[in-house]
């Protein structure tokens, strides 16, 4: 991995792929040769405003080109970008660059409306403790497109964030005249392998969430890897979807996109409506999200309005998928290749994935195969390897798995064992051929009268149903029996089922301790932002 960095990454794109489209962003293009060097203005501007070698940077800002351009240009300044979920509040923000020590911040100022450096400047516990929390802050760009953005509540003196410079976009870019071009290009030089690229904090779907401390080298590796069995290709043109904070739109998205010459499309939030217009118009040829997002397209009543010939691949995962929804994709969408994955941010987002050759059985009912150097373990509850078949936990090693959670060795050792394994906390089997699939997270199973309910079963058959779009289970608590199933059910649109209807329909499918005992109708489920269903909060709505 002599010369796996992301700075020489984007280097050598801009040789290999020069005049062609690398980024199209509502109505902003660049070339990859175009890219390199605004990402070289950046690093030059971070530099001048002291900021380079191993100092952390957050990202606080939906998909856009203003987003990959300031993180290619701190990377290559030899800086680790922290990704904040645009979700966030002011306290979730002000906790993560606290742990860990942030020296600059990257926001779209006024996004959706939210006065983020004002909410920032709130959650702090008040003067004479701010500046300890954010004591490292030096440095703050507005990456809103006005420049200035929407005004922060306080002033640029508030308690705490004295000692920070902030700066429009324009404003930034200005002051990389203070250094060189050479010097710029000697700080990417220095970049190496080894060294930290990310810190993403995982959805803190079990709990405080971890940093996962990621590096330049093994993702670069994964996913040339991951491009060319998925059958990425230069001229592609891919519609990111996944948020750049998350290793789907940062890793599966733009690394992959510089690896093999594709052309990055950010959407900065989806709507079905909007997305089905800019696969028309930039004439998309890859996707990639998670379930829920080809189910929106599927079920628009817009969606026969739209030229969507062009698209060609797509992958899914980060949850569990429903069969119905692969065999619909595969028969009512044009792509030539539908698969599915899996993978966690501990692995750099991806560890398994389908092959082109896979028949449509094999994508619907597995994760696929593991990926080159990447090595699979599907272990019952006294460590053993598990049966063909049989299912437990999915361990995971090799190249592609985190060296662990900042600043959290009990974390650390907690999730990967002494003989190198991550423990995913995922439930699986191994079918003969080596695929994967993925059933439940340990923490979702309930149990019914003594006999055990995969929340994931449930929802595979529900899905089934011809008025449910989406469905999730989790067990709330019986007099009688412990726990029982409850169902969150999406209509179909322009569908209304009723709950006997329903309950009737599982128990002609399901055994009687399966099928839910109450269903109600949502018009959405709570997800993180990588489109996981967040049980949890079923779980606390349901008391």
């Amino acid at each position: 991995m002599a010369d796996l960095t992301i700075p020489r990454l984007l280097r050598d794109s801009a040789v290999k792929y020069g005049e062609s489209q690398a980024v199209a962003d509502n109505g902003v293009t660049l070339t990859f040769a175009e890219l390199a060097d605004a990402a070289l203005t950046v690093t030059r501007a971070a530099l001048a405003q002291g900021i380079g070698a191993g100092d952390r940077v957050a990202i606080w800002a939906p998909n856009s080109h203003r987003w990959i351009v300031s993180a290619l240009g701190v990377l290559s300044a030899g800086a680790t970008v922290v990704p904040l979920n645009t979700r966030y509040r002011g306290a979730e923000a002000r906790e993560l660059m606290a742990r860990t020590q942030t020296r600059a911040l990257f926001v779209e100022q006024g996004f959706l409306g939210y006065d983020h450096l004002g909410a920032l400047l709130a959650s702090g516990p008040g003067a004479g403790a701010e500046d300890t929390e954010l004591g490292d802050l030096r440095l703050i760009v507005d990456l809103s497109p006005s420049g200035g953005g929407q005004a922060a509540s306080g002033s640029s003196g508030s308690s705490g964030w004295r000692q920070a410079v902030r700066l429009g976009w324009d404003e930034f870019l200005g002051s990389a005249t203070a250094v060189s071009a050479d010097d710029a290009t000697r700080a990417a030089d220095a970049v190496r392998p080894e060294d930290l690229s990310e810190i993403i904090f995982t959805s803190g779907t079990t709990g405080r969430a971890k940093g996962v401390m990621l590096a330049h080298g093994p993702g670069i590796e994964l996913y040339t890897k991951y491009g060319q069995i998925w059958g990425l290709r230069p001229g592609d043109r891919y519609l990111i979807s996944l948020p750049l904070f998350h290793t789907g739109g940062n890793k599966a998205g733009m690394i992959a996109s510089l690896i093999h010459g594709v052309t990055m499309v950010p959407l900065p939030v989806f709507d079905t409506a909007s997305a089905l217009a800019v696969i028309e118009r930039e004439r998309i040829t890859v996707m990639n999200g998670p379930p829920t997002i080809y189910y929106a397209i599927l079920d628009s009543p817009e969606r026969a309005k739209f030229d969507l010939s062009s698209l060609r691949v797509a992958a899914t995962g980060a949850a569990v998928v429903p069969e119905i929804l692969v065999e619909r994709a595969r028969n009512e969408l044009p792509f030539k290749n539908f698969i599915t994955a899996y993978g966690l941010t501990e692995c750099y987002g991806t560890a398994t994935m389908c092959r082109t050759s896979d028949s449509t059985e094999t994508v619907a009912r597995t994760n696929g195969a593991p990926l080159p150097r990447v090595e699979l373990r599907v272990v019952d509850e006294g460590g053993q390897v598990a049966e063909t078949g049989i299912p437990g936990e999915v361990l995971i090693r090799g190249g592609n798995l985190t060296r662990g959670y900042w600043q959290d060795p009990e974390a650390t050792a907690a999730a990967i064992d002494t003989d190198g394994w991550l423990h995913t906390g995922d439930i699986g089997t191994l079918d003969a051929a080596g695929n994967l699939k993925i059933t439940d997270r340990l923490k979702d199973l309930f149990i019914v009268g003594g006999f055990n309910v995969s929340p994931a079963e449930v929802e595979q058959v529900m899905a089934r149903h011809p008025d449910i779009l989406e469905v999730a289970v989790i067990g709330v608590p019986d007099a009688r029996l412990g726990e029982v199933a409850r169902a969150y059910v999406i209509p179909a649109h322009g569908k209304a089922p009723a709950e006997r209807e329903l309950i009737d329909w599982c128990r002609e499918r399901l055994a009687n301790f399966k099928v839910p005992r109450s269903i109600e109708l949502v018009d959405a489920l709570p997800r993180n932002a990588s489109g996981k269903v967040l049980r949890r909060e079923l779980r606390a709505q349901a008391g």
